[in-house]
């Protein structure tokens, strides 16, 4: 069955390999660069973003990784 996407919908990642508060922002400001909101915490390890589409989820892990760190749903 495949997945439906609500516009913006919230979806929520778990992040590996932040170091500080500022490997969140950097990530939040990639996002932002690709016209995706997005929260991440350095102390939960999280990024929660809002997406429309599968291509969407696609350039979020690809930015995230592209950034060096490792990225999994929740």
């Amino acid at each position: 069955m495949k997945k439906k996407y609500e516009k913006n919908m919230k979806k929520t990642y778990k992040i590996a390999g932040m170091n500080c508060d500022s490997c969140a922002k950097m990530i939040e400001l990639d996002l932002e660069e690709i016209n995706i909101n997005g929260k991440c915490s350095f102390s939960k390890s999280e990024l929660t973003v809002d997406i429309g589409d599968k291509s969407q989820e696609k350039k979020v892990i690809e930015i995230v990784k592209k950034a060096g760190y490792s990225i999994q749903a929740i």
